[in-house]
């Protein structure tokens, strides 16, 4: 990648020079002293599980002075976590960010039990009743009823005190453990040009090379790299996995899955409708793979090193700048907001997009300071980045419309987080079909298929994957070999004939950070897409409407369940339906794909 040098790093020494720096010093210093003062002022008022009653004007004093001094708190966590995260994020070996987080850590374990008292004391008194006397409950109703609701899932307060205390030495740092070796692994590449010794988010980056030798040089490098930290990464899961199932135990979950579900504010009833729509839609995704496969000369499904391979007889790499220009004008024929979001996040140093030694894989956004996010991409000259650089940029407008919102009203639980962002992918596709035809038209629909299949196929077999992980956790720890061969069964029940499963990665539980967390992580992706797609098609039938009530909308995601924010444009999310819909638009432009491959599939 020559144009590597010039792509973008992130700056955050507006807000602290160094962590050296006075200001930052200060800071730290002044979030410790604010986080005790927080647990002096919740035992003052009593803020903790109490004898149900009706609340009085005392409590509704008690409520103000809480939710205002914890919303001050936890923007101020909030903002120093970023700070931190963007150096460790991009250099996982500097120690000393690495311990000033274990530090932010430990002061989280101490906001944590607060939550937990603030539940249950609205619990006591009743989310609804209390905001008809507190102006702070009544601003963050939604936000109190999960509250109320979390209360039937929670330990007692000296239990719940103690497991937020031990995380920061438990999954916690067992999640750290997985992002520091897997970012810093580095394999030897056997390249037509000779073997080259490269970080592993570089060679992840190759699997959109054009060239099938480099594809296959990298699968192979991963065959072989990724065995070496096997064994850490499943002490990692184990400990992960294992103390979720206790936690969950204890706080009277049925399952995973449940308490999945509540941090994600969808009911069952919507996940089950969504994932029976996914499984009726399996069999046409493994058409589409099949296609995809012969276009790459594979006679058996495609291979696993072409899941992500652009085609052969279309442009595939692009430079920065044109995939910057390439998603600027699909957000521009939304909205000039949205168009100078790309320009803000260059001109205030929003994006780092370089892959190197030491950065973490993959790309995410976090908010920061204001109304301002930090994206981290690392950028592989493919189509695809530039769907992802839309995909994360939209995230970040997301949170621009959160920037007025509270702490306690911005918390969005994944699934609803990733309704700006598929929006926001979906743009970039919808405006290149327009225009587009023959071969260029094949080569868009082709990375967006490919983006689709991860999402819907690939999530699925992590689902699966994780499903038997937690049931299996329940009885014992499990081996490096067990977890591939759960991997690979997981992988040939979603994908099916629709990969060649000689190929199929059995290491993919290693690599994927979405795994080592309490909670299924994967599955929200799937929704985001699903229910992004369902919003695009309301922006299509009445476009001025939509923009009118979009940003609220986004604004909202903490405050409101799934099904509240489908409502708002008219989305029924319970009814499998709706995902059907989804799916359907994704069929078409499977159509559309295969019509456009036939020609090259008789030559």
């Amino acid at each position: 990648m020559p144009e590597t040098p010039a792509l973008p790093r992130w700056s955050v020494a507006d807000v602290h020079e160094s962590f050296d720096a006075r200001s930052f010093t200060d800071a730290m210093e002044r979030l410790g002293a604010d986080v005790g003062r927080l647990g002096l002022l919740f035992d003052t008022h009593d803020v903790r599980g109490i004898t149900p009653r009706q609340p009085t004007a005392d409590d509704a004093a008690a409520a103000d002075a809480v939710i205002t001094a914890f919303n001050s708190v936890a923007e101020a966590n909030s903002i120093l976590g970023a700070y931190v995260y963007a150096t460790v994020s991009t250099d996982t070996r500097h120690e000393r960010a690495q311990g000033l987080l274990s530090e932010l850590e430990v002061l989280e374990a101490n906001l944590s039990p607060l939550t937990a008292r603030l539940a249950e004391w609205v619990a006591s008194l009743g989310a609804d009743a209390l905001a008809k006397l507190s102006d702070q409950a009544r601003e963050h109703l939604g936000p109190l009823r999960r509250l109320q609701a979390r209360a039937e899932h929670q330990m007692s307060e000296a239990e719940e005190h103690l497991y937020a205390e031990l995380s920061t030495t438990g999954s916690s740092s067992w999640g750290r453990l997985q992002g520091d070796i897997t970012s810093q692994l580095k394999a030897s590449v056997a390249l037509p040009d000779g073997a080259k010794e490269l970080p592993m988010a570089a060679i992840r980056g190759m699997a959109s090379n054009p060239d099938v030798r480099v594809r296959k040089a990298a699968y192979d490098a991963e065959m072989q790299a990724w065995p070496t930290i096997g064994t850490a990464c499943a002490a990692a899961m184990n400990a992960i996995k294992g103390e979720a199932n206790s936690v969950n135990r204890r706080r009277n979950w049925a399952s995973p899955l449940d308490a999945s579900l509540y941090a994600n504010s969808v009911s069952r009833p919507t996940f089950d409708a969504m994932q029976s729509a996914i499984h009726a839609s399996l069999p046409d995704f493994r058409r589409w793979l099949r296609v995809k496969g012969q276009l790459n000369g594979d006679k058996n499904g495609v291979s696993w090193w072409n899941l992500m391979a652009p085609l052969s007889f279309a442009p595939s790499n692009i430079s920065w700048d044109e995939g910057v220009q390439l998603v600027r004008g699909a957000f521009g024929a939304y909205s000039d907001g949205l168009a100078g979001l790309v320009d803000r996040s260059l001109n205030e140093k929003w994006i780092d997009a370089e892959p190197r030694e030491g950065k973490v894989g993959g790309a995410f956004c976090m908010s920061f300071v204001d109304d301002r996010s930090l994206v981290l991409l690392n950028w592989s000259g493919s189509v695809d980045s530039a769907q992802t650089t839309a995909h994360e940029l939209g995230h970040a407008y997301h949170n621009t419309q959160l920037a007025h919102r509270t702490p306690l009203q911005r918390n969005l639980p994944m699934a609803l987080a990733e309704t700006a962002s598929i929006f926001c992918e979906t743009l970039v596709v919808e405006e290149g079909l327009s225009r587009l035809q023959g071969d260029e038209r094949l080569a868009l629909l082709d990375v967006d298929l490919q983006g689709a299949a991860q999402v819907v196929v690939d999530i699925h077999s992590r689902f699966l994957f994780e499903s038997e992980v937690f049931a299996r956790r329940q009885r014992r720890t499990l081996g490096v070999s067990e977890f591939n061969e759960l991997m690979g069964e997981a992988q040939n029940n979603a994908y099916g004939d629709g990969i060649d499963q000689s190929t199929a990665h059995p290491y993919m539980w290693i690599l994927k950070p979405h795994y080592y967390g309490s909670h299924f992580y994967n599955w929200p992706y799937t929704y985001g897409l699903l229910f992004g797609l369902g919003l695009y098609a309301q922006y299509q039938q009445d476009p001025d409407r939509f923009r009118g009530g979009y940003d609220d909308l986004l604004s909202r995601a903490g405050m409101d369940s799934a099904e509240q924010l489908g409502a708002a444009f008219g989305l029924d999310v319970t009814k499998e339906d709706f995902w059907t819909a989804s799916l359907d638009v994704l069929r078409a432009r499977m159509r559309d794909y295969e019509g456009l491959a036939a020609p090259h599939l008789t030559k």
